[in-house]
């Protein structure tokens, strides 16, 4: 039995919603229609997706784990769109994921040198996104930071850059030259992802407070809720008139890696891979400079 797409997008939209009203409205299609398309997909599946009753809809654990399969694989449909949509319109296109931080023109330009008829395109990811979005072909390459799931990737290292602590504009050792863990011993933490992650030696309280991404961090940290560490290409490239960044040289220093999906066999993605490696110390030295300019003819969209 294949799996119907147009099916599972109807799923997806009443399980963001969990209303049938509100997901036909949004699909453009009557309640009756959808209900019949959730029922047959069930059917195909041989699970139950939702309970109804008179307290709403809810979803079953089997409904729950489809929406955790269905995001991704619906974005790999649209990854192949867009593949499909630039070879037919005679394009060729590189999709190249990368961190925050992370300069992609070195590798950009010296890769186009040699294919002028490939248009490099770039988007930003977040951690807990870079894996998936490499494995289901959203992105074709990817400048990622450890720690990421290596299941079912190549992960070749290319430079590691030091951190910085994040703290509040009034933090007590915010006009400091630098700072170790010890000086920070008892801050609360804003920290990305698992608590496990975290660089520092000696956990600090409330490790885990959840954010996504550079941006989340400046706002709970310029607000006083904590503090954090980034790598230290985030002073360059993020400003935040609450935040100030102050080396930690203890800290264990940040890892930059490409990765790839484990099956690619694209030669056009292994050249990208070679003018990474060949421009990394360029990339590293990024970080350092007070101002980088992205330049040529790179595309940049944040994710």
């Amino acid at each position: 039995m294949d799996l119907d797409l147009r099916k599972l997008r109807y799923f997806v939209a009443v399980a963001d919603r969990l209303h049938f009203g509100r997901a036909a409205d949004a699909l453009h299609i009557a309640q009756p229609v959808l209900s019949r398309q959730i029922r047959a997909l069930e059917q195909d599946l041989g699970a139950s997706l939702f309970t109804r009753d008179r307290h709403g809809v809810e979803l079953t654990d089997a409904g729950r784990q489809l929406l955790a399969d269905a995001g991704p694989l619906l974005a790999s449909t649209q990854a192949v769109r867009r593949r499909v949509s630039a070879a037919a319109g005679g394009k060729r296109r590189l999709m190249v994921g990368f961190r925050a931080g992370v300069a992609v023109t070195p590798a950009a330009r010296a890769f186009e040198d040699r294919h002028p008829d490939v248009v490099v395109d770039v988007q930003r990811i977040e951690g807990d996104d870079q894996a998936a979005m490499l494995l289901d072909g959203r992105i074709d390459v990817g400048y990622v930071r450890l720690p990421i799931d290596e299941t079912g990737l190549r992960v070749t290292p290319l430079y590691t850059e030091p951190r910085v602590a994040v703290l509040p504009a009034g933090h007590r050792l915010a006009g400091k030259e630098q700072v170790t863990e010890a000086d920070l011993a008892g801050e609360p933490l804003v920290w990305h992802g698992d608590p496990g992650t975290q660089p520092t030696k000696h956990p600090l309280p409330n490790a885990g407070y959840q954010v996504r991404g550079v941006d989340e961090t400046l706002e709970h940290v310029g607000a006083g809720r904590g503090i954090s560490f980034l790598a230290r290409s985030a002073s360059v490239f993020y400003s935040h008139p609450d935040v100030v960044y102050v080396p930690i040289p203890d800290l264990a220093p940040d890892q930059v890696c490409l990765a790839v999906a484990a099956s690619t066999t694209s030669l056009v993605v292994e050249d990208f891979v070679t003018a990474a490696q060949s421009t990394a110390e360029v990339t590293a030295e990024c970080g350092n400079y007070e101002m980088w300019q992205l330049g040529g003819d790179v595309r940049s969209r944040r994710a």
